[in-house]
């Protein structure tokens, strides 16, 4: 249970509930306060498009995956959740609209996190207009279980990434990535499992991949950071299966209803063949948070998010913390997954008050027996890429001199 100190740093809900109300809800038109609470719960459980219809103006994202070209043929995708599997016996349910006659909307969890995840999406809706160089700074964190001398013991990988892509003619667009790399024991009773192995330098860790789990052996240790160019041409992000443009992103759809529809063309491309309402709707929620992270228009980033609210089987909740301590709504994926850890969930990070993507996370659900025995729980957070930065710069980033392509 938070302290009264945690408590009072949380926005108001009740001014949360106000800023996403739509005008038909204003106190001054309606007397009967049941009714208010009933038809304010029927909007929120109506798909996005309706509510914006009816008020006649837009109510006001997996962090991120971002896209990149990083070859010179195609622009390559670095994702989380590309090469895992969805558990077998999955429990995600579609979302079923909340009772309207519940008394409290506040009180109902469900409710509240729609509010709280449109509430981000008026927010983005006054988001800075363009620049030349749009960056992100971006903070990731690995647990692995590591084997040595026949010991076991979680280890965590921490860098920062840093994206710059250049967006006006003539500018390039660069990603250093592994800046302050570390492997190191994840925490004293891993140190000291890892020193009475001998403190190896190379050590054994498994991970999961499109043919199965196959045995890395990474370093303790620092690392240098990488360097690449992320742009092909003018093309500077990936949306599903197209290299796009700024122009390209310029002119994506604004409303949400068209949005939608956009994506779902672009996932029955990408996939050939529609693969059920989870995998469709875990794809369009990995796309719309990537396009919330690019430097699309206010009205995209809206749109985005109220796509992601509205999409069937992912579950919103309204208070939860990332990787980092910070406090936001969470934006779970349909389906669990499975890794070399264990059962593990996707979930988004947003902070409701500014419009911006926090983190991407992936939880364990239900650690393997190798990751029990290396102290791993439900809950661990085992994978974060936590967005510290987003915005626009006139100046390209600085290359360390420590940096290889």
């Amino acid at each position: 249970m938070k302290n009264s100190r945690d408590r009072s740093k949380r926005r108001d809900i009740m001014q949360v509930i106000a800023n996403a109300r739509p005008d038909e809800l204003d106190p001054s038109r309606l007397t009967d306060p049941t009714r208010q609470r009933q038809d304010l719960a029927r909007i929120v459980a109506e798909p996005a498009d309706g509510r914006a219809t009816r008020r006649g103006m837009r109510l006001s994202p997996l962090r991120a995956v971002a896209l990149a070209a990083v070859a010179a043929s195609v622009v390559a995708s670095v994702g989380t959740l590309d090469w895992q599997a969805p558990a077998e016996g999955s429990t995600a349910q579609p979302r079923t609209a909340p009772e309207v006659q519940a008394p409290s909307i506040a009180a109902d969890l469900h409710v509240d996190g729609h509010i709280e995840l449109l509430s981000a999406a008026k927010k983005a809706e006054t988001s800075p207009a363009q620049g030349t160089y749009w960056q992100t700074t971006t903070l990731s964190q690995y647990v692995d279980v590591a084997e040595a001398s026949g010991r076991l013991f979680a280890v965590r990988s921490t860098s920062t990434d840093a994206w710059s892509v250049g967006i006006r003619p003539g500018t390039g667009s660069l990603m250093v990535s592994g800046l302050n790399s570390e492997t190191k024991p994840r925490t004293p009773a891993d140190e000291a499992a890892w020193q009475a192995a001998g403190s190896p330098r190379t050590i054994k860790v498994e991970v999961s991949g499109k043919t199965g789990t196959h045995t890395l052996s990474p370093t303790m240790g620092a690392e240098r950071p990488i360097v690449m160019r992320t742009n092909l041409g003018d093309k500077i992000y990936a949306v599903g299966p197209n290299n796009v443009s700024y122009k390209d992103l310029r002119a994506l759809p604004s409303t949400s209803g068209e949005l939608r529809r956009y994506l779902e063309a672009l996932y029955a491309r990408d996939n050939g063949a529609d693969g059920g309402t989870s995998g469709r709707s875990a794809w369009m929620l990995r796309q719309a948070g990537n396009l919330v992270t690019m430097p699309v228009s206010s009205s995209v980033r809206a749109a985005a998010y109220r796509v992601m609210a509205g999409l069937p089987g992912v579950r919103v909740i309204a208070h939860v913390t990332d990787a980092l301590g910070r406090e936001g709504v969470g934006v779970e994926f349909p389906d669990t997954y499975r890794t070399a850890l264990g059962t593990t969930k996707q979930r988004l990070v947003i902070d409701a008050s500014t419009g911006d993507m926090l983190s991407d996370e992936l939880l364990l659900v239900e650690p393997s027996a190798r990751a029990k025995a290396a102290g791993l729980k439900a809950g661990t957070t085992v994978n974060c890429q936590a967005t510290t930065r987003m915005g626009w710069d006139e100046r390209q980033i600085t290359v360390p001199k420590n940096a290889h392509s």
